[in-house]
């Protein structure tokens, strides 16, 4: 009775209702591998990835294969940012099931993960050096960005001229230019390059050699070229997965990962088109239909984003996410105070979401509350990129009666406005 009462559990959602439910199972009956598997998914889903850790690698100790397990303790490895934890685990999953969607997928969202980590472990160790400006004119590619790119491998190749791969870079940002005769240029360039030292560079050989597995090792103190290398192997493995998962027939995490691209290049329609395909084939699921109303809201599709995240917001009413969905959209469809709880409902649950503080700090300052608005607005004033805050903190403050503090900060917005080149709002 108490097992079936937790299936149904489980299929409504109530995760964390279910736990204890089969802690007692368990308890009751400790050998028994389908309730300890059913106890670590209720934790796993409920977001108790520590606690689920250890249960699934007790399942898999009698059940080495079990795919529900394998792929639920890569999921949550990946959760506590455990990525190269996580890809060996995906790694296994799809030689057990090589047509497994999901296992692709979550293996190509793990190898993402170490090549961040080793971009991000590179940019504090020296942020100016060739190995950053290279890593990140390869992400402006991929966002089409290519004159930014451009700038970026030049001056990596200033700092390090015999870094293999830069031309080849080069070359294929002017065929896809139209600029066919610089293209061919590069890859002479690049074929002229000097060998690659291999006691010296060992990671720069591996990589070259397309022995990308190998490139991922890092020595124990690792050199900034070494973590370099790191990135651009996981980047490269990465790629390999998400092609694999490209060849599967049509599945969840082939729309989503179209989803992701499209939201990374701006291209927030087709993104939106992407997750309701994937909804299509899961119904209901409250990850995709939080990431449809995402997606609407920044395609500035304000009334169908409100729409979309109603019925998530009711399952997951602390959402920091989702609120701020509800009370921006609001806000720019000219109803602060609508827009108000939501956003406040977004900073409770999250207190350093500054989008939430600045969306909050306008809607209260066009309900008239000027003084509650400048402690918001001064909060999110680190995002202002075009002046807009700056402006509107200093009509807060004027509105509040802080003439001082309202001239200073039309002086900051006057600057930024130069610094920009911008056209004051009319």
């Amino acid at each position: 009775m108490q097992s079936k009462h937790a299936k149904e559990l489980m299929a409504a959602g109530k995760f964390e209702e279910a736990i204890p439910i089969y802690k007692r199972l368990t308890q009751a009956a400790p050998g028994n591998p389908g309730l300890l598997l059913n106890l670590a998914l209720a934790e796993h889903m409920a977001g108790h990835e520590r606690e689920a850790i250890p249960h699934f690698e007790a399942v898999l100790k009698t059940q080495p294969a079990l795919a529900p397990a394998l792929l639920s303790l890569a999921a949550a490895r990946l959760a506590l940012n455990q990525p190269e934890q996580a890809a060996e685990q995906y790694r296994k999953l799809t030689e057990i099931s090589a047509d497994d969607s999901r296992a692709w997928y979550g293996l190509g969202k793990s190898y993402e993960a170490i090549a961040t980590d080793a971009f991000d472990r590179l940019s504090k160790a020296n942020p100016r050096s060739p190995f950053v400006a290279a890593l990140v004119a390869d992400t402006r590619v991929h966002a089409r960005r290519y004159s930014e790119a451009l700038m970026l491998y030049q001056e990596a190749l200033k700092q390090a001229p015999n870094l293999h791969g830069v031309h080849v870079a080069l070359a294929e940002i002017y065929r896809k230019t139209g600029h066919s005769d610089w293209a061919e240029a590069e890859d002479s360039k690049e074929r002229a390059l000097p060998a690659a030292d291999c006691a010296a560079h060992p990671a720069e050989c591996q990589f070259v050699a397309g022995h990308d597995l190998q490139a991922l090792h890092l020595p124990r103190t690792p050199s900034p070229e070494a973590l370099y290398w790191r990135a651009k192997a996981a980047n490269e493995l990465a790629l390999q997965a998400f092609f694999r998962l490209g060849q599967l027939p049509a599945s969840v995490e082939f729309h989503q990962l179209q989803a992701e691209i499209a939201r990374n290049q701006n291209q927030h329609m087709q993104s939106v088109k992407e997750w309701r395909a994937a909804l299509d084939l899961a119904p209901g699921d409250p990850r995709l239909e939080q990431e449809l109303a995402v997606s609407l809201f920044l395609a500035k599709d304000f009334k169908a984003a409100l729409e979309a995240a109603a019925g998530p917001l009711k399952r997951n009413p602390r959402s920091p996410e989702l609120n701020f969905v509800m009370g921006d959209s609001w806000l720019r469809l000219e109803e602060p105070e609508k827009a108000a709880p939501y956003l406040e409902a977004a900073l409770a649950a999250d207190p350093k979401l500054l989008e939430a503080d600045a969306s909050l700090g306008l809607a209260l300052a066009r309900l008239g509350k000027y003084a509650e608005a400048v402690r918001h607005l001064e909060k999110s004033l680190e995002l202002d990129e075009d002046g807009s805050l700056h402006y509107q903190l200093a009509r807060a403050y004027q509105a509040a009666g802080s003439g001082e503090k309202a001239r200073a900060a039309m002086a900051q917005y006057q600057e930024i406005l130069k610094r920009k080149k911008l056209a004051p709002p009319q």
